[in-house]
């Protein structure tokens, strides 16, 4: 048997676990939320997780800031896997996770009355930066070398327009170019 959670990788409060307990749950802005998240970012009710079949399923409930499951804005429902990580906008990052519970315990636990467990002080928490949209351009590096010398081509040929103007606005084309006949 398994209990599922999500734990806050960044956003407002990192190291946050919030229990998942029950058939259908909302994640949003709003403090009626099962999982309530207070950040601009949040939608006050973003996303909601359905219990189907021993798993968990997300949908976006038509945010804002759309929700992501490994990167990927949804576009309908996803199953979640554990190890998962669910992104609402682009700063709150959470992981989904699965709690393996011993059926062969002599005695199980209540469930606590409040859905959010506290988490332990962690000396520090990394920060899960998401991966690049595969919609966004892939940066790519300029070779410097044809732009410098192309500016040089540039200067040198106004350079020489600027020689032969001023050798002829000024008749000398007899003492640069004595093998021109006429001269």
């Amino acid at each position: 048997m398994s209990q599922f959670q999500l734990v806050m990788r960044s956003g407002p409060t990192p190291g946050m676990t919030f229990a998942l307990e029950g058939d259908q749950l909302t994640i949003g802005r709003d403090s009626s939320n099962a999982v309530a998240i207070n950040d601009a970012e949040v939608s006050r009710r973003h996303s909601r997780l359905t219990f189907q079949g021993g798993k968990y399923v997300l949908e976006d409930l038509g945010s804002t800031n759309g929700t992501f499951v490994n990167g990927q804005r949804l576009a309908g429902p996803v199953v979640l896997k554990p190890g998962d990580i669910v992104s609402l906008g682009e700063q709150i990052v959470l992981m989904y996770d699965a709690i393996n519970m011993d059926v062969g315990a002599t005695m199980v636990a209540q469930p606590r009355a409040s859905r959010v467990v506290p988490p332990p002080a962690p000396a520090s928490t990394p920060v899960y930066t998401a991966p690049p949209s595969p919609t966004a351009a892939p940066v790519r590096k300029t070779n410097m070398v044809p732009i410098f010398i192309a500016v040089a081509a540039l200067l040198f040929i106004c350079i020489c327009g600027g020689f032969f103007w001023w050798v002829d606005a000024t008749y000398r084309w007899c003492v640069f170019f004595p093998f021109i006949s006429g001269c």
